[in-house]
Formats: structure tokens, sequence, C-alpha cells
């Protein structure tokens, strides 16, 4: 079989007709045996000054570099899932100090500790917290993890806490938001801190 590399080169008679008896086989199986070699693209182009057709042959480069694919962007992990520690420390105590400044209170301290747990006395983590002439909490994890079990303990100032409930137990997607929410709630509802 000839092939051509240009399209301007006029075909021979017996190119033509292979190339006629391809084009007549165009749905075999023969045809993509015909050309193993090369992907050519085998069209008709019919000159409007004349009456014969020509055929167009088209020779792709197999060399030629595919197109790159563009990889998406990772997307950013929630913070919900980031390490613990990580979680406590940049996002959920910034976010509770705002959230009782908000209220027009002040937060003495506030820190993250692995201790015993308020009135239980079970080694865990523990955030404490301290509110200025308001009252103090301890929000314990008992793993270092945010779904793990919860409890929360209260009392007011200069005071020991005398209390201690379980947190959030029924919630099964714990979230920034959702912890920071239920902790206000738990303030006010003992009304330690006076807020609807």
């Amino acid at each position: 079989m000839i092939y051509f590399m240009e399209e301007n080169l006029e075909p021979t008679k017996e190119v033509n007709n292979e190339i006629s008896d391809i084009n007549n086989r165009s749905n075999s199986e023969e045809v993509k045996n015909a050309i193993p070699e090369k992907n050519i693209n085998l069209t008709s182009n019919t000159d409007k000054s004349q009456n014969n057709s020509t055929p167009k042959v088209d020779i792709k480069n197999e060399n030629a570099v595919p197109a790159k694919t563009i990889s998406k962007p990772n997307k950013e992990l929630p913070i919900e899932k980031k390490p613990f520690q990580e979680f406590i420390n940049i996002h959920l105590i910034p976010s509770l100090i705002e959230e009782i400044n908000q209220r027009g209170l002040e937060v003495n301290n506030i820190n993250l500790e692995n201790t015993n747990r308020p009135i239980a006395g079970d080694k865990c983590w523990v955030v404490n917290c301290e509110i200025k002439d308001t009252c103090s909490f301890w929000l314990s994890f008992e793993k270092e993890d945010i779904s793990s079990s919860k409890s929360i303990s209260l009392s007011k100032p200069s005071q020991k806490p005398s209390i201690i409930e379980s947190f959030l137990i029924d919630e099964k997607r714990i979230t920034l938001k959702l912890i920071i929410s239920r902790v206000m709630q738990r303030l006010n509802g003992q009304k330690l801190i006076g807020f609807n």
C-alpha cells in the first residue's frame, strides 16, 4: 500500500482503486486491519470546478504528546477532621473566647490539658475555662477525638464543680458550631450567664 505525505499529490489509479475499495468496506473489520501502522482519515473532497472526487489523506502523528489533564485542587480538610489538639487549640478555644466576649463577658483563663476529669476523676482531655466573675466550666473528651464520649461540669466562681453531665451524646455529627452552641446553652440553662 502507498501512503501520501502531502495533500496536493495526485494518487495513482491503483491507489484510487484501493482507497475506493476500503471506503466500500468502511464498517467491516478489514478496514481496521487495512492500515495498521498509522491513523488515517479518509474523506472525499469534491472540487466544485471538477466533477471527479479525490480522496483527502490526513496522517496523524502517533508521537504527539496528549493534552495534559488538569487535576482538581485538593479540598481542604474540614476543621472537625483535623487532629484533635489542632482542632481544640486553633479552632474551638478561640471560637469559645469570641462567643463569650460577644456576650459582654471576659475569659480569665482557658486551656486544654490531659488531666483528671472533675468529679469522676478519670484521666481524659479537658478544656477548662474560667469566665471572670461569672463561672467556670470543664468540657471533657474521653479520648483524643472530638467524637469520643464527652461531659461538661460547671461551677460558680471560686468553687469546685458540683455537677457532671453528659455532653452531645445523641449527636452523630459533631461540629465546631454545635459544640459552642451547646456549651453556651448549658451555661445559660444553669443561669450562670444571662443571655437567651
